[in-house]
């Protein structure tokens, strides 16, 4: 790499830092003079980076956006967190999943050999999860490197596991769980462990925020297959606490809604649209009242395509509400005779 090539990656790296630069702040950070710092402003605008000229005594610089996205620079910590998101990109259920895998190639193709070997180790599963798996979580990224190591080696996870409730320092002192890593996956901003669980003698799903790796880990051994073989249908099976990956119960609506105000809510659900103003949706859930209720969040008027099991559920559901109402209604009226003195 030339002296000019590194300089400009050099000043590049720090305009991306901070959000004015003072030229004579630069030039000393690069170990210049302020006519170099000048002139490699120049180069960088001409690479298409819009680096604005900043007021001001000593005068400076600023990198703003620009009409196209030029080559940036990002730290490790940085290029893995992206490509984690890349990963994990197809839970979102928007459409970007081609484009995430062909983001993801182009970066693994120029990272340097110490992070790829970390990203490949991290191989993260998405899960598209209807069934709600509450709020995100926050996990140590040092935590996930840390568990992708062990599930790469095939060694025996040793861990502490946290109450569900308590913080992840809250460790009752116990002998450490002991475990197969398998896979990674993430749902709804929450991130699991897919593992055997050698002390329960099952496949188990271990919350990574409540997950405390031990070292050294256990012996090597041998992977076992998911039941099944699919670790999307498996895990996607367990969140909705089935064998399989379906619902027990499912129906399609038409709604008073154009297709594009439901599909952000739609989760695993099909749309449909009908017309501009309104749009069917199939879904299902682990009971009719349930799947009647969340077709209800809409709230809008609602037709029941099918099954006649569903419209009971409505039914049910009205009477409940009503009745709910009604309580209200009568709590709310006031009590007759003479009001206290004021």
């Amino acid at each position: 790499m030339t002296t000019t090539a590194s300089r400009l990656l050099g000043l590049l790296s720090l305009l991306q830092t901070r959000r004015d630069w003072p030229g004579a702040l630069l030039a000393q950070r690069l170990h210049t003079s302020t006519r170099t710092v000048r002139r490699d402003i120049d180069r960088l605008r001409e690479m298409g980076y819009n680096i604005q000229a900043t007021m001001g005594p000593d005068g400076g610089y600023r990198l703003g956006a620009g009409s196209e996205l030029p080559p940036l620079l990002f730290d490790d910590d940085q290029t893995i967190a992206v490509a984690v998101a890349l990963q994990t990109a197809p839970a979102a259920g928007v459409g970007i999943e081609e484009g995430a895998i062909r983001a993801l190639a182009t970066i693994r193709q120029v990272m340097p050999s110490r992070l790829r070997h970390r990203l490949d180790a991290l191989q993260v599963t998405p899960i598209m999860n209807s069934a709600g798996s509450g709020s995100p979580s926050t996990v140590s990224a040092d935590v996930l490197i840390s568990l992708a190591g062990t599930i790469r080696a095939r060694e025996v996870l040793r861990f502490d596991y946290a109450a569900r409730d308590a913080g992840p320092q809250a460790w009752t002192p116990s002998a450490p769980r002991r475990a197969e890593p398998h896979r990674i996956v993430t749902s709804q901003g929450r991130w699991y462990l897919l593992a055997w669980d050698l002390d329960r003698e099952d496949w188990r799903l271990f919350s990574v925020d409540r997950v405390t790796p031990r070292t050294p880990n256990g012996p090597r051994f041998t992977p076992r297959e998911v039941p099944g073989g699919d670790v999307h249908e498996f895990v996607a099976a367990r969140f909705k606490g089935r064998d399989v990956n379906e619902w027990p119960c499912r129906g399609t609506v038409i709604l008073d809604l154009p297709a594009r105000d439901v599909l952000p809510f739609a989760g695993e659900g099909t749309v449909c649209p009908i017309d501009e103003d309104r749009c069917s949706l199939e879904t299902g859930s682990w009971s009719w009242g349930s799947l009647a209720a969340a077709f209800g969040r809409f709230e809008v008027s609602i037709e029941v395509v099918d099954p006649p099991e569903l419209i009971a559920a409505f039914a049910v559901l009205a009477k409940r509400y009503s009745a709910t109402a009604g309580t209200r209604q009568v709590a709310d009226q006031p009590t007759s005779g003479p009001h206290p003195a004021s």
